[in-house]
């Protein structure tokens, strides 16, 4: 009962005029932010961090959880609508939201990738609602070697669970890997396949490599195949959008396990783009359909939508409970914080009872009116598609050039995306995944340290990974999703093996 009088008390909080006038414009800027490639969340929430100094703690901290929500919703119209995801963790949303797009179902993707980011993330805030001690006890005992055990159970994900060729999927991972390489050496201070440039000291940016692989490389493909002066047909009204929820409650399984598989892998850094990706996977592997995926499932909007945000939210417990950030975004907040005269811990609920759960019950008002406003323009966005693809083609390259040289100011960011563009184009071509180069690109630093910092701890021994309950059982899961491909027919010729014939 306590924790359900500080969630009314932080409700009196955040429902107040001046608070819910806050949310609304925070979720309004956040949307923008999102569409544009190359801001995202973190940088949005820094470019507004200095706002926040002159307000009361409780109204900054709500301002920028909900430019954090309203860059959630807003990543996912650029991924559906023109193939350029706006944030990391919408390059899941564009497998089949995109292809939904082009059949003229901009409308339901929309809606249904909106829909799904609120129940996402209303199913992990009431976990944070009534569990965040336990939950945040359990964060602390993981370390090195269970990070890297997560980060291998999302790539043996893509191999057991991907459904394309397994070598082709492996092949694709080591080229991000590889990229993911490029640069400084944090743990040794050493230069790797920089080659003499100072340029290549800084590596690549996971935003401008997604810009170009999907789209650019989706522009190269529609060049080839001809630019038609007339737009997808597709008119959306209000009883399309009540049709779409009819249809989503025949997902009940996938949203539970998408916003567990979620709320699971938003504790640790960058959860939640593994967790998009493990999440459309898993649904994809439990489908009655698996053969639609990738064609415009509205199945595969729903699970890496779901996943993407409640793990988003999953991701600022860590640092309200441990003063751990979970997300980039998260750790900026965090110098909000110390900005504001709070000290993040346990000791936080019961000194700043108001603050937590004004800042608590702000999450279920920023996603309730964030939802609502997305929504509202569904109609709007969707009309978009009926320009014709050949008019908006060359504003979709300046964009992508914008956002590109928004991330470094860097003219040569430019030139990445086009080789990017060019990249993404071939594998196309070739029938090569993109997705397992993202993923490896973005978690490839993640993996690389957690991984070292393992080895280092046991001196060496990789046994260290089966020392602990938790990681012994990602490990082994992982293990066994890798080697799925090979299993798999193995057991199907066991299974259809001929019975003995009886005498």
């Amino acid at each position: 009962m306590g924790d359900f009088a500080n969630l009314l008390l932080g409700f009196q909080i955040a429902i107040t005029p001046y608070n819910l006038g806050i949310a609304f414009i925070g979720i309004i800027l956040g949307t923008i932010i999102g569409v544009l490639p190359g801001l995202g969340g973190a940088n949005g929430v820094a470019i507004l961090l200095p706002v926040t100094f002159t307000m009361p703690p409780t109204s900054a901290i709500i301002l920028l959880t909900c430019v954090y929500w309203g860059a959630l919703f807003g990543g996912a119209i650029t991924s559906i609508l023109f193939n350029i995801p706006g944030e990391p963790w919408s390059v899941a949303t564009t497998f089949d939201g995109h292809p939904m797009a082009k059949q003229g179902r901009g409308g339901q993707a929309l809606t249904a990738a909106f829909t799904s980011s609120f129940v996402g993330a209303f199913f992990a805030i009431v976990l944070v609602s009534f569990f965040a001690g336990p939950l945040a006890e359990l964060a602390l005992k993981f370390g090195p070697p269970e990070f890297f055990a997560i980060q291998l159970l999302t790539f043996s994900a893509f191999v057991g669970l991907g459904g394309g060729s397994p070598v082709k999927t492996v092949a694709s991972i080591f080229i991000g890997f590889i990229l993911a390489a490029v640069g400084l050496d944090i743990v040794t201070g050493q230069l790797r396949l920089t080659f003499g440039s100072v340029e290549l000291m800084r590596g690549f940016s996971f935003i401008v490599a997604v810009i170009g692989l999907f789209g650019l490389g989706e522009i190269f493909l529609s060049v080839e195949e001809g630019l038609e002066l007339r737009g997808v047909t597709t008119r959306v009204r209000f009883r399309e959008i009540l049709a779409t929820w009819r249809e989503l409650l025949g997902y009940k399984r996938t949203f539970l396990r998408s916003a567990f598989i979620g709320f699971w892998m938003g504790f640790k850094p960058g959860g939640a783009t593994p967790a998009s990706f493990m999440s459309y996977g898993f649904a994809k592997r439990f489908s009655k359909h698996p053969e639609k995926f990738g064609t415009g499932a509205i199945e595969g909007v729903i699970a890496p939508e779901t996943a993407a945000h409640a793990a988003g939210v999953a991701a600022l417990l860590p640092m309200i409970t441990l003063g751990i950030p979970g997300s980039p975004t998260a750790a900026v907040m965090l110098g909000g914080f110390l900005i504001w005269g709070l000290q993040p811990g346990p000791m936080l609920f019961k000194e700043r009872p108001e603050f937590v759960w004004g800042l608590i019950a702000s999450m279920y008002t920023g996603n309730v009116i964030g939802v609502l406003i997305v929504l509202l323009f569904v109609p709007a966005f969707a009309a978009i598609l009926r320009i014709p693809f050949a008019i908006l083609t060359p504003l979709i390259v300046f964009v992508c050039a914008i956002g590109a040289y928004a991330v470094s100011n860097a003219m040569l960011d430019i030139w990445y995306m086009l080789i990017f563009g060019v990249v993404g184009y071939v594998f196309k071509k070739l029938d090569y995944p993109l997705a397992p180069l993202v993923l490896a690109l973005v978690l490839g630093d993640l993996a690389e340290n957690a991984l070292r910092q393992s080895l280092i701890m046991s001196q060496g021994n990789p046994g260290i990974f089966f020392w602990s309950p938790i990681s012994a059982g990602i490990t082994v899961a992982a293990l066994f999703l890798f080697f799925w491909p090979l299993l798999a027919p193995l057991l199907r010729r066991t299974r259809g093996a001929p019975e003995p014939v009886a005498h």
